[in-house]
């Protein structure tokens, strides 16, 4: 298969990438902490971990686990925010020869209760203010123990206090009643300091974690990620972030870490590529709060800052933001949907650094393609495949296309998944004849190869016959100087099988529907122009801000 991407790689970024220097995840993470031992690893309400710290603390949790007596490989759910618990447990867990199952805080009974059962999970570390939810799910009879993370935990005793009184008597955020039968973390970590250790038998090829993804259907399913899956992908991000971030240096580099460490792409890039690289990770707990976040911006200017398109529109639509400190940023990174070009354009202007997307999928580690991250300028393109990894775009049959053409997206890689959990014919379905997986979004490829992403195959709109990508529909209504938000979904027609509805969330309060559909007209085909439009405060969106169309045409 040609691959003409590698001759696009800027200097310094390799073909190819090599696991041979690590046992598993686990032995890439403690390499850091020796490496980076008194660096700062990660901070929270202005308290910060070192590296050996972290590996300390994370080591007790590990060493409880192991008196627990679990069965190799049990699965350990871990349903918190960005708080410095995160990491302590996900390494932790990691550490016990666990696998990890990371679940959305925001998540209702029924959802936990599939994630839970379909998972075996056994044991789950849960923030105080959702322990309600955890109480609720029933037929979980394998989760035998529940740890309970209070806001304030580690971060000291002065802190704590103040944070945990806020949350539950300023916020209302604390639980209705105490959890009963749950430990509480810091007393788990207490029990774990003085537990005797034997490190388990980790290889590449045991399962690291499940994370669960919607896929195609809609209905969740775990993609198995193995150590070496997730070992590789850091070292892909590390190779292609190498050119705008250049060699480590003796002073650390700071990410602002304001995606959820339990979603794929955060968990990756500011969790374990943050961490081998000797990073600061400074843990937003809350990205929706923006005041908290222009708060931590302005207390530790980042180098880095990966982030989705809405939270760069939003953060472009604070007043404060503009007066923050950008004269540090190396890297803004954009992935988990497509960046809009009006955003770019604007982001760009106002910090004086480009938007760098990629692209990937939870059944890819995440990541799969990213522009070269020296680039200094807005490409519209997802960029280029990373190192050791293969694209093609195929038809229905799997065969692949010519270049130009549309088709579905495909990816060969060591970051692709094992498979579904429990899903053996999902597995089946989501690879071609010649073993790519079949992501499920629509795109084309360039002589560069350079990828181009049109949309997901489930949201295409068809309009007496012609194709309509919500996307560009998105694209055009976003670039008017009186929308915020906007998004794009196909609904029944008698007359044409479908029509374009859309959902704007206006900037200027004077927008009107007829205004919309006047800049529709101008800019696109009359097929692709919306039938309806329907003005809202706001749009449903997932755990990292990505606009969910299918819960809109669900409404």
């Amino acid at each position: 298969m040609k691959s003409p991407w590698i001759n696009n790689y800027p200097e310094g970024v390799p073909s190819t990438i090599s696991t041979d220097g690590y046992a598993s995840l686990v032995d890439l993470l403690e390499q850091a902490c020796k490496r980076f031992g008194p660096r700062t690893a990660v901070q929270s309400f202005g308290v910060g971990l070192t590296y050996t710290k972290l590996e300390g603390e994370a080591t007790s949790f590990a060493k409880w686990l192991q008196s627990l007596r679990l069965e190799a490989g049990a699965r350990v759910a871990l349903m918190l925010p960005n708080v410095l618990a995160y990491p302590v447990a996900m390494f932790g867990a990691l550490k016990a020869g666990c696998v990890v199952v990371n679940v959305n805080p925001l998540c209702t009974p029924r959802e936990l209760g599939v994630q839970l059962r379909d998972s075996g999970a056994s044991v789950i570390v849960v923030f105080e203010s959702v322990a309600d939810t955890l109480e609720q799910v029933t037929d979980c009879d394998g989760l035998l123990h529940r740890v309970v993370v209070s806001p304030g935990d580690m971060l000291g005793p002065i802190k704590s206090s103040v944070i945990n009184f806020g949350a539950r008597h300023i916020k209302k955020l604390g639980p209705k009643k105490p959890m009963a039968g749950a430990w509480p973390w810091r007393f788990v970590l207490r029990l774990g300091r003085d537990l005797s250790w034997q490190a388990p038998n980790i290889s590449m090829d045991d399962l690291a974690a499940l994370q669960y993804t919607g896929g195609t259907t809609g209905s969740p399913r775990g993609a198995m990620l193995t150590h070496r899956n997730l070992v590789s992908n850091v070292l892909q991000v590390e190779a292609v972030a190498q050119p705008a971030l250049g060699a480590l240096l003796p002073r650390p580099l700071t990410m602002l870490t304001a995606l959820p460490l339990y979603h794929v792409f955060a968990m990756t890039v500011c969790g374990f590529y943050a961490l081998h690289a000797g990073m600061k990770s400074v843990l937003v707990i809350n990205p929706r709060d923006r005041a908290s976040l222009l708060h931590a911006w302005r207390k530790d200017p980042p180098h880095v800052f990966p982030g989705v398109n809405t939270l760069f529109n939003a953060l472009l639509n604070e007043p404060q933001f503009s007066t923050l400190d950008f004269s540090s940023l190396r890297l803004a990174f954009g992935g988990g949907m497509a960046i809009q070009q009006a955003v770019a354009q604007r982001w760009v202007a106002v910090t004086g650094r480009p938007l760098i997307e990629g692209y990937g999928l939870s059944e890819t580690s995440p990541v799969v393609t990213a522009n070269p991250t020296n680039a200094s300028a807005y490409s519209g393109s997802i960029g280029l495949p990373l190192p050791s990894t293969e694209v093609c775009i195929v038809d229905e049959q799997g065969s692949v296309m010519a270049t130009g053409e549309r088709g579905e997206i495909a990816v060969q890689g060591p970051q692709v998944m094992q498979g579904y959990w429990n899903a053996p014919a999902d597995t089946h379905n989501a690879l071609t004849p010649h073993g790519f997986f079949r992501t499920g979004d629509i795109g084309y490829m360039d002589e560069q190869g350079y990828v181009f992403l049109v949309d997901r195959k489930k949201d295409l709109i068809v309009v007496s016959g012609f194709n309509v990508y919500p996307s560009e529909v998105e694209a055009v209504v976003s670039s008017h100087p009186g929308v915020l938000e906007c998004a794009a979904v196909g609904v029944p027609d008698n007359a044409s099988g479908e029509a374009v509805k859309l959902f704007v969330v206006p900037s200027d309060p004077s927008l009107n529907q007829e205004a919309v559909q006047e800049w529709c007209v101008r800019e696109l085909s009359r097929y692709k122009c919306p039938r309806m439009i329907e003005f809202r405060a706001e749009l449903p969106k997932s755990n990292v801000g990505k606009i969910l169309r299918r819960a809109l045409r669900e409404q």
